[in-house]
């Protein structure tokens, strides 16, 4: 099997590409960048441009599957003109992979999966999630998973299986929340937000990653929250990373109003609230690794081999709408 992957050089995949390796798929990738067009035997490299809708065809020669993670990152303060970046980027990577597929037909292709996020879910400290929320948040978030998610149901058309898995908060060490979480922390600085009691769905990064290339190879179809079966709310998480970086928490929780004034709009990420469902995924078959924060979080901060990657992995390509 070969996958064309989209944002292959960001945080998530780069993990989906060192599992496709593990599992001895060819990869195929799109990249804005042209100095990171790798050409191996297994792991080749392709141009193109959502802004301007412009894409090497050649990059569906052989492909069976594609997965699309493109996307700009959310980190980044939200200003009027980043919001519509962060929003059109979604939408014209989908449109010129759309436009493409029309171009050259779909061949091989059994299987489309894309990313979205747990933002699309209402801010809640009560409900619990699953896939069948129709409900949308009343946030930017909320508008732009939204956005995201129809672009790609127009997929569907092309007969192959069309899937969308709504990522929660990625835990790896290597880039994402988790290490910024972190840096306080290590300092004596770290604190919950708000009141902490806010639910993070969060999940480890190799499950993810399984995750997309499970779907891929059952061709699965529909909505799957990429989640862990564990959510915690946010003291829980603070608490947890203190404990295994032996670290204290001494601060006061901070409060809502200061973060805003920091980070503006953006700081809603912070205190949103979704407790998701991951059931769904479980009843297809899928076995996590990582079912409990405190073993994921051992795990993540164990000093190991770095696993393969086409680049630096916190050169992001795509950040999930946590």
């Amino acid at each position: 099997m070969k996958v064309l992957i989209t944002g292959a050089t960001g945080l998530i995949g780069s993990e989906i590409v060192a599992v496709c390796h593990q599992r001895n798929l060819e990869v195929n990738f799109l990249t804005t960048r042209k100095y990171k067009l790798i050409q191996k035997e297994n792991l080749k490299g392709f141009y193109w441009n959502p802004a301007t809708a412009k894409i090497d065809l050649e990059c569906f020669q052989g492909v069976s599957a594609i997965i699309n993670l493109a996307g700009a990152d959310i980190s980044k303060r939200w200003t009027k003109s980043y919001k519509k970046q962060i929003l059109s980027s979604r939408l014209d990577s989908l449109r010129t992979l759309y436009g493409a597929l029309k171009k050259v037909g779909t061949g091989e292709i059994k299987s489309f999966v894309s990313a979205s996020a747990i933002g699309i879910y209402p801010n809640s400290l009560t409900s619990l999630y699953d896939e069948d929320e129709i409900k949308v948040d009343d946030s930017f978030l909320g508008e732009v998973v939204e956005a995201w998610e129809k672009e790609v149901d127009l997929f569907t058309e092309f007969g192959f299986s069309v899937a969308k898995i709504r990522i929660g908060l990625v835990m790896s060490s290597n880039g994402g929340a988790l290490p910024e979480m972190s840096k306080p922390i290590k300092y004596g600085l770290g604190a919950a937000f708000g009141s902490g009691e806010q639910w993070q769905s969060w999940i480890h990064i190799s499950d993810l990653a399984h995750i997309f290339i499970f779907v891929v190879e059952n061709e699965l179809q529909g909505i799957y929250n990429g989640v862990g079966p564990n959510p915690v709310t946010n003291s829980k998480l603070v608490r947890e990373i203190a404990k295994v970086l032996d670290r204290p928490l001494i601060l006061p929780n901070i409060p809502k109003f200061m973060m805003k004034a920091l980070l503006g709009e953006m700081s809603y990420v912070l205190f949103a609230s979704q407790r998701v469902s991951s059931k769904k995924i479980e009843e297809e078959g899928f076995i996590f690794t990582y079912r409990n924060i405190c073993l994921a979080l051992q795990e993540i901060y164990q000093l190991r081999p770095e696993e393969e990657s086409i680049e630096p992995p916190y050169s992001q390509e795509y950040t999930s709408l946590k």
